[in-house]
């Protein structure tokens, strides 16, 4: 009975760590630009020093993947990094200054960029490949469901407090996460399986150029930069264009923001599940990219805070499917190599390249055509990304098939 009780406790721990990390992997997220305009800092300094962020947290991505397939050491390094997001995220209340700011935002993309694969490895080693969907969708509803969470206390207590309150919000959801980690009982962790290794009598990986040559994953890899270029400044830029216009208290309209997004992620995570297991990735993905220039077009026609409900539930689909088939497909894509973390590492990159961008493209846009203009523009990069997903279908829909490998148990 040690066993069953054993693996219940562990999994119960990772679903508690995914809803509180929620409110740590980002840092600040969209409440980082908020903070900065209080304090006088114009659209295009905001995007850059968030970009100077995503930059570094590319940069280690890739190779953070690839430590994560050799070592047994995952909990530990899901804890040094959230230690560091948090130490960095609460040195801004300090220090306001353009350069320190950078810097923090470095330190957190480095090691947001850790724990990303991390728990994907964790996941996929206490499950399998024939678990992991239905996994999937469990620990995505729990992060959403800690988004939800941590975005009311945010919002709430900034609009009591002042916007500094999120960093207290940040810093108590970075314990409970930590501790949640603690909990996964290593036992229970099969290191084969955590790095996508096929059979038990198969101790060897690939060779690394298969990340070079897996046609399918660097069209995903692709993709996925285009829709991160059109979406991570998208809800950031929101709030600044309400906060510009004086549309009532920022914090509580960023906090709002998130909330509407992540109710909608959480049925729709657990359906992306469902969804892959019946009908395959690439419809999935498909339904995600669908999303964005349809939110692009209604955030720039619709004035004011009313804006927030629909922008943000098509926020919420895009992102509730994109959060269960980008780990689920990458594991289906490279399954039998040794190498899915370093791979989610390396398409987790060129993502990053897209989202570091989108907020100093974002910047620029705004500052220069306005807000409404800002909001096209990211629009139309988010369409050439549905165009390219479906020109590439023949090349892509065979691998995100609905089929479980035979020895994926």
């Amino acid at each position: 009975m040690r066993r069953p009780r054993a693996m219940a406790v562990s999994l119960g721990a990772l679903n508690a760590t995914f809803f509180f990390m929620a409110d740590v992997q980002g840092g600040l997220g969209p409440f980082l630009g908020i903070y900065l305009q209080s304090r006088d800092w114009s659209p295009q300094e905001i995007g850059l020093a968030m970009t100077i962020g995503g930059l570094a947290g590319m940069a280690a991505t890739a190779p953070f993947g690839a430590l994560v397939d050799v070592t047994r050491a995952k909990r530990a390094l899901v804890i040094a990094a959230t230690a560091a997001i948090t130490a960095a995220s609460l040195a801004i209340l300090f220090a306001h200054g353009f350069v320190v700011v950078a810097a923090t935002q470095a330190i957190g993309g480095i090691a947001g960029a850790a724990i990303g694969p991390a728990l994907a490895g964790i996941t996929l080693g206490l499950v399998g490949q024939q678990g992991y969907p239905k996994q999937l969708g469990r620990t995505q509803a729990f992060n959403h469901a800690g988004n939800v969470t941590a975005a009311v206390l945010a919002g709430g207590l900034g609009y009591l407090f002042g916007i500094g309150a999120v960093f207290g919000v940040l810093a108590a959801m970075a314990l409970a996460s930590a501790l949640s980690v603690a909990f996964i009982d290593p036992d229970r962790i099969d290191y084969r399986k955590a790095r996508g290794l096929s059979r038990e009598e198969a101790d060897e990986a690939s060779g690394w150029s298969v990340l070079a040559t897996c046609t399918p994953l660097l069209l995903l890899a692709a993709t996925l930069m285009l829709f991160h270029l059109g979406n991570a400044a998208m809800l950031p830029l929101l709030g600044q264009s309400l906060a510009a216009a004086k549309a009532g208290d920022p914090s509580a309209f960023t906090g709002a923001t998130v909330v509407i997004a992540q109710l909608t992620m959480l049925p729709m995570a657990l359906l992306a599940a469902r969804l892959a297991e019946v009908r395959g990735y690439w419809i999935v993905f498909l339904l995600a990219l669908l999303a964005l220039p349809l939110r692009a077009v209604l955030a720039a026609a619709i004035a004011g805070p009313i804006a927030i409900v629909p922008v943000q539930i098509l926020d919420g689909v895009g992102a509730g499917l994109l959060g269960v088939a980008v780990p689920g497909l990458v594991a289906r894509i490279l399954y039998g190599t040794g190498h899915v973390n370093a791979g989610l590492g390396a398409v987790m990159t060129l993502q990053g390249v897209g989202a570091s961008l989108s907020t100093t493209l974002a910047g620029w846009l705004a500052q220069t055509f306005g807000y409404a203009t800002a909001f096209l523009g990211l629009g139309a990069v988010a369409f050439a990304a549905l165009i390219l997903w479906m020109a590439a279908r023949p090349l892509t829909a065979q691998a995100y098939g609905n089929e479980t490998p035979r020895d994926a148990t």
